[in-house]
């Protein structure tokens, strides 16, 4: 991603419904440069899917719990696999320390979340778990600082000499 990529990403988080005319003609560049790296950033992962803008809690799933996992299996590919049918798992991040898996788990109440936790158990190689309710998010998934830092560096400043 160069700064051109950024400078386009933040065009479309300040006016999501801008045409693509618009965009074009705000940052000065041609309407098929604009596709053009788009689909560029989409097929390359750099663009995720838009339902990864939506709120839960719109959708009736105002708890968010943290679990931590633990499993029988150190890789853990049938445990993966099998959270996939649990729709309310909403993001699962292998690490480091005494859980294999973080997950991320929205319900409608802690009645909701106790069904969802007991479903973890019948998923395979699930032997642990330890859950943690989010009293309120503090600051959500933010990406707009990075952006503007590197629509004007165009690099990742962490890998610039000093």
């Amino acid at each position: 991603m160069d700064s051109l990529d950024a400078q386009i990403l933040l065009a479309l988080d300040d006016d999501p419904d801008a045409t693509s005319l618009a965009l074009a003609q705000r940052l000065g560049i041609a309407r098929n440069t604009l596709h053009a790296r788009l689909q560029r950033m989409r097929a390359g992962g750099a663009l995720r899917d838009f339902s990864r803008r939506v709120d839960p809690a719109a959708l009736g799933r105002g708890l968010t719990a943290f679990v931590s996992v633990s499993l029988s299996q150190p890789q853990g590919r049938r445990a993966i696999d099998a959270l996939l049918d649990l729709p309310e798992v909403i993001e699962a991040h292998a690490t480091t320390g005494d859980a294999d898996l973080l997950l991320k788990i929205v319900a409608r109440d802690t009645q909701d979340l106790h069904r969802i936790v007991d479903a973890l158990f019948a998923v395979p190689d699930i032997v642990r778990t330890s859950t943690v309710i989010s009293l309120n998010e503090e600051m959500p998934l933010r990406m707009r600082a990075l952006l503007e830092e590197h629509a004007v560096t165009g690099s990742d400043p962490g890998s610039r000499t000093r």
